[in-house]
């Protein structure tokens, strides 16, 4: 499919980028070089961007409550053997989400309740780069690079009723681009901002195209009052380029407060007007699939029940990430894990 040019991706490229490249230096050093490298890899890859992002003012161009048309088809494999019905893909390409309840149920869940409980309570992954703290406590929020961690979430992101799923969606034999187990204690959880995962994994982690979709196995009831996630039916085929340009290290923050990558509120009115909102609900055991450009959010937890799901996304081969489109680096690899990734240095 052709992508055809518009005037976003060349007026922001170089407005974005240039400082960066192009600064004076008395003395240049191989780092000061090579930061200048990427900067110039990143202002170039911005130029042909289909996706623009990370916006430093909105141009003449384009309005507050714009958007990109999709690029690519939402489902691609559907001649592939795997364990969603027709229906169920049908139903995914036109919501960008589908929500199988009661996938896993009885003793296999209790198993894997469980094998959550001991990863979210070791001490040793605390003070970890790979664990995320609540904003104002020491509390696990979210734990990451778990099919690493451990052998039995390992088994589940390979799993036909999971990694099956996601082949028949993107069209080829996935890996994991990214996992983690996301924890909202009672009372104490907080909620996070409107966005699309691919708008980050895009400008940040240099993923090109709409090729990815989550994976979320809910491991506690969902309900009303637990802040489960919201998502906007219809979104995926919309891409909504925002302001803000990406900090150093924006992952730091972005993952207890997402602040940078969110769409501006007339684009959100705009688009709930149009499509509305679902927050697909049920018994723990439930699968959640949805497209990586899906805008999705969550409440804080209000009640004294918690809320937790283990979350893998999977990508396909082809569109393994690249140097970030809209960051001068890309983020760990426990965020953005490669093709030949290893357990290892996780254990």
């Amino acid at each position: 499919m052709t992508v055809k040019s518009t005037p976003l991706n060349a007026v922001n490229a170089h407005k974005q980028y240039s400082e960066m490249a192009d600064s004076p230096s008395v003395q240049r050093t191989t780092e000061a070089q090579r930061a200048q490298a990427e900067s110039k890899q990143v202002q170039s890859k911005q130029v042909q961007d289909a996706y623009p992002s990370r916006l430093a003012t909105t141009p003449e161009t384009i309005s507050a409550t714009s958007w990109l048309p999709r690029q690519e088809a939402v489902v691609k494999g559907r001649q592939l053997s795997g364990p969603l019905s027709q229906a169920q893909l049908d139903e995914f390409e036109r919501k960008g989400f589908l929500f199988i309840p009661n996938l896993i149920e009885g003793a296999e869940l209790d198993e894997l309740r469980q094998e959550m409980t001991a990863l979210m309570s070791n001490d040793e992954y605390r003070n970890k780069e790979f664990s995320v703290t609540e904003p104002e406590s020491q509390e696990i929020r979210s734990l990451f690079a778990v099919h690493f961690l451990s052998e039995r979430l390992g088994e589940l992101a390979s799993d036909e009723r999971v990694a099956g799923a996601a082949r028949q969606i993107i069209g080829d034999d996935p890996y994991v681009h990214q996992s983690r187990i996301n924890y909202k204690p009672g009372f104490a959880g907080k909620g996070f901002n409107w966005h699309s995962d691919f708008e980050t994994w895009h400008a940040e982690d240099g993923m090109p195209a709409m090729h990815a979709v989550s994976a979320s196995l809910i491991l506690t009831d969902n309900h009303e009052f637990n802040g489960p996630l919201m998502l906007i039916p219809g979104s995926h085929n919309k891409f909504v380029p925002c302001l803000g340009e990406t900090p150093e290290d924006n992952h730091k923050s972005s993952l207890k407060a997402q602040e940078v990558g969110v769409p501006s509120p007339e684009a959100l009115t705009e688009l709930v007007a149009e499509h509305g909102i679902e927050a697909p609900k049920g018994k723990a055991g439930g699968l959640l699939l949805f497209d990586c450009n899906t805008l999705h959010a969550s409440n804080a937890n209000l009640s004294p029940d918690p809320r937790s799901n283990v979350f893998f996304v999977f990508n396909r081969r082809d569109n393994r990430c690249e140097a970030p489109y809209a960051a001068a680096k890309q983020r760990p690899d426990f965020l953005a894990h490669s093709l030949d990734q290893q357990a290892q240095q996780y254990r």
